[in-house]
């Protein structure tokens, strides 16, 4: 076989078609679009229209309440922490947080942050810095002889709404 003797298989490709060119076409005069109305004119998309009456998406019920501004943090149990501990992953020494669990593997990606939960076990002095921790996680570290700190966890977000607080200017009063 040459590289002239290339072709496509048999149906592989089908000519363009050539509308408004002559009644003889077949595709003549309304370009195979009927005669008139909102469908034979050029820009028509009626996606969900069903001829006035009322659209299935307004006649089914509303369902529950979707809160735009929640966090989804990654939640750490405390055996998990004692476990990469036990397994010289993480350094007891230094202070736990976000950058080193991830470092560490026990979380795959930055969320909003971590939430320190209280199943397992722990019985090595660590300190954390956190964004959230349950009441029994928080007393199990103390317990064993750590911290826990809570951070913001968007510290541009909290800053800047302390900066407008700050800067809200008083109205002057007009004396006449």
């Amino acid at each position: 076989m040459k590289l002239n003797e290339l072709r496509d298989n048999e149906g592989a490709t089908h000519p363009r078609k050539r509308v408004g060119r002559g009644i003889g076409s077949g595709l003549g005069k309304t370009s195979g679009r009927g005669h008139k109305g909102q469908k034979s004119r050029s820009g028509v998309a009626i996606k969900g229209f069903e001829g006035g009456q009322m659209p299935i998406h307004r006649r089914l019920p509303k369902r529950g309440f979707v809160n735009y501004t929640r966090k989804n943090f990654n939640a750490v149990n405390l055996g998990r922490i004692q476990t990469a501990i036990d397994a010289k992953k993480l350094d007891p020494k230094k202070t736990v947080d976000l950058a080193a669990l991830i470092e560490a593997g026990i979380v795959r990606r930055a969320l909003d942050g971590v939430r320190l939960l209280a199943k397992g076990e722990l019985t090595t002095k660590v300190n954390f810095a956190v964004n959230g921790a349950s009441k029994t996680a928080a007393e199990a570290v103390e317990k064993a002889g750590g911290k826990v700190e809570i951070v913001v966890s968007s510290p541009v977000a909290a800053s800047s709404a302390d900066e407008k607080k700050a800067e809200k200017p008083k109205k002057a009063k007009k004396e006449d």
